[in-house]
């Protein structure tokens, strides 16, 4: 059965847009909440969802992520309890789900552990930021073992050699990082950001992601007209926190207005 990551660009690219990836911490208010909003997002017209595993020494996170991971992790909350959520999620909708782990979990499990109980649990995706390279050969073929892709980040500062071997060892897509540092909102993209993508398409065919500093409609409108997709984290989790007191289904509707007003600017003309 064809991964429902490449079916998800698959999809796009017939619809003429570029695929929506919101990014959701795990837990953040609560999982229950962060279960109802990742079902809301699916219906409202995301194409992947990012699931953050909070971490309490983040590497690329900016802020704003940083704090909803130690919200979350001051409620106890543990990696088997993500898991029985996202089962959950699975069960109720089809919409491609990737994990965003730290390596330091993965390796505390075991990769083949993390791997298999990700995938039982219903995701089609890894995204490790803090991955070495030098792992990445073997990190693609235990998760492409599971029926996983292990998706791989190319940097703007990433030399052309180095570019070249992520690109071949990333699966499912390539996720472009938009800006040098960590995760957040922001208010105005790279001028240069086109030009990075267009260089990355010289070395590969795969579908490329931008993330990191998308935060808006007009960014992913943008960034839609020379990508394949389009990530937004920190925006989407800034304003669950700001709506964190709302009940779990007001909330979650808010996020899915959010998230369909995204969506919709990742149509094409």
């Amino acid at each position: 059965m064809a991964n429902r990551i490449d079916k998800a660009f698959r999809k796009a690219r017939r619809e003429n847009r570029a695929a929506f990836m919101p990014f959701i911490t795990a837990g953040d208010p609560e999982l229950d909440a962060t279960a109802a909003i990742m079902v809301e997002m699916s219906r409202r017209g995301a194409d992947l969802i990012e699931l953050g595993i909070p971490y309490s020494d983040p590497i690329a996170d900016g802020k704003t992520i940083q704090a909803s991971y130690v919200r979350a992790l001051s409620r106890g909350l543990r990696l088997g309890q993500i898991f029985d959520m996202l089962r959950d999620v699975r069960a109720a909708c089809d919409t491609a789900i990737l994990t965003m782990v730290s390596f330091s979990i993965v390796l505390r499990i075991g990769p083949d552990a993390y791997f298999e109980r990700a995938a039982a649990a219903g995701a089609d995706g890894v995204i490790i930021p803090d991955l070495p390279a030098d792992e990445a050969g073997r990190i693609a073929r235990q998760a492409g073992a599971r029926g996983l892709h292990n998706v791989c980040l190319v940097a703007p500062t990433t030399p052309p050699d180095r570019m070249r071997r992520i690109a071949r060892l990333s699966r499912g897509f390539i996720y472009y990082v938009s800006t040098t540092g960590t995760t957040g909102a922001r208010n105005t993209l790279s001028a240069d950001l086109s030009t990075h993508v267009a260089d990355l398409r010289k070395v590969t065919s795969k579908p490329i992601a931008v993330g990191f500093g998308i935060s808006n409609p007009e960014h992913v409108r943008a960034v839609s007209g020379y990508a394949d997709g389009a990530i937004v984290g920190s925006a989407i989790v800034r304003r669950i926190h700001e709506l964190a007191d709302l009940p779990t289904p007001k909330l979650a509707a808010q996020i899915g207005d959010m998230t369909a007003a995204m969506a919709q600017a990742a149509q094409r003309a």
